[in-house]
């Protein structure tokens, strides 16, 4: 038995003689080929789209454009591992017409062209859009943490800065103990030398002054933190831990799971980022008014109301953040409001009158349109006003007398056999 065996090296082969016949009719590379081919590259922002007539020529933007492609498609970011594609890959070779541009021209192209690169990709999916590709009914939001080059340490925000100074002043007081300890002491004694103390607590002044000089920036800039190698990254929860990342959001619609929107933000949560994302997805899709989903960290009370506005229908879970429920006591959510009649009624199915407190401030509630204070406070104000109206005013019922031994028994149970005591089964 023998393994399979190649070929041998010196063996004379009759390779096709035209790149073409390496590149088969359905590759990736043709697309890319016909769609860069159909732009215009001189609106589009990129320079030395029309060669001069003086001068050395350069590298068609068009040609470099196809290679940038290519690396995003691929997923090669490094301009050295593109300069090495194109001196290997038959797929660049025929791409490019066997054009070899080094790794310089290339990063040189991708750094002065961010804005036309943001046109190209407009233009992708104006190109969707014209293909019926996008369904237009259902677009998915998501946040993602990329990590910027941008270590930890050098990222400082005004928590951090006090923290650092604070620690400084601890070790400056505790140099300046040694030196007062080895001037009363004799000569010789075991430690550090005066000097050389001296030399730390210089050292560290100055690195307080530049604390100091960075926590004054941030005070006068505004910002919430200040990152010294990539400058516009952030401290942010990045699995399970603070990293610098940026947050990059996407809208994607649900029809063939294609990119509608992206944006790359500094932003550490994703709750502002619903109805900016939305509005620029519903822009690119041309009017539509599609149904739009998030995780509940998208919930956000001002950003579902400008979703509604713009005529989408946001669909994002409301975030439990009461620990009633763990507690097997009543939330919010157990008490139902009747628009019709202006009321609110308890677990039981009582109505809730509302008890104003002494300051009066009823009728300003009834006035305005605010939700009272009690049922801000849910079923803490029912557990306070279970024997009437508390003293700062609230929801009350004379259920809470009529279940007051139901509660005694259930208060600290289950949150299922809490709702089971309260059915009209169990009066």
């Amino acid at each position: 038995m023998h393994h399979i065996a190649g070929t041998d090296r010196t063996q004379a082969v009759l390779l096709p003689e035209v790149l073409d016949d390496y590149v088969g009719a359905d590759n990736p590379v043709r697309f890319l080929d016909a769609f860069v081919a159909q732009l215009d590259l001189g609106s589009l922002g990129f320079q030395r789209a029309e060669p001069a007539e003086t001068g050395r020529p350069g590298y068609d933007p068009g040609d470099l454009l196809r290679l940038y492609l290519y690396g995003y498609l691929h997923r090669i970011r490094s301009s050295r591992r593109l300069e090495q594609e194109t001196h290997r890959n038959v797929e660049l070779m025929w791409l490019l017409r066997r054009l070899t541009p080094d790794f310089k021209t290339i990063a040189d192209f991708r750094r002065d062209h961010p804005h036309a690169l943001t046109g190209v990709g407009r233009e992708f999916i104006l190109l969707c859009r014209r293909l019926d590709l996008f369904g237009g009914e259902l677009l998915a939001i998501d946040g993602s943490k990329f990590r910027a080059v941008n270590a930890r340490d050098k990222s400082y925000t005004p928590a951090r800065l006090a923290t650092l100074q604070r620690d400084i002043d601890r070790t400056l007081a505790r140099y300046l103990r040694e030196l007062e300890r080895q001037d009363e002491a004799e000569a010789g004694t075991e430690g550090p030398s005066a000097e050389a103390l001296r030399d730390q607590i210089a050292a560290l002044q100055q690195r307080r002054a530049r604390y100091e000089g960075l926590q004054q920036e941030l005070a006068a800039s505004g910002e919430t933190a200040r990152s010294l190698t990539d400058a516009d990254s952030r401290p942010m929860m990045s699995g399970g831990r603070i990293e610098v990342c940026y947050n990059v959001q996407t809208a994607v619609d649900a029809k063939h799971k294609l990119i509608v929107a992206a944006d790359v933000t500094n932003a550490a949560s994703d709750r502002d980022q619903l109805s900016p994302m939305a509005t620029a997805a519903q822009e690119l899709l041309g009017g539509a008014m599609p149904v739009v989903v998030a995780d509940q960290g998208y919930y956000h009370g001002a950003e579902i109301k400008r979703c509604l506005e713009a005529g989408l229908t946001p669909l994002v879970p409301r975030p439990l953040t009461s620990a009633n429920e763990a507690r097997g006591l009543f939330t919010k959510d157990d008490f139902a409001y009747d628009p019709g009649a202006d009321l609110y009624r308890c677990p039981a199915g009582e109505t809730l009158t509302y008890a104003p407190p002494p300051s009066s401030s009823a009728a300003r509630s009834r006035t305005t349109g605010r939700v009272p204070a009690g049922v801000a406070r849910s079923s803490r104000a029912a557990r306070a006003t279970k024997t009437g109206a508390s003293s700062r005013g609230g929801w009350t019922s004379t259920c809470w007398r009529r279940w007051r031994s139901a509660w005694g028994t259930t208060a600290r149970a289950s949150p299922s056999a809490r709702r089971s005591a309260s059915t009209p089964s169990a009066r």
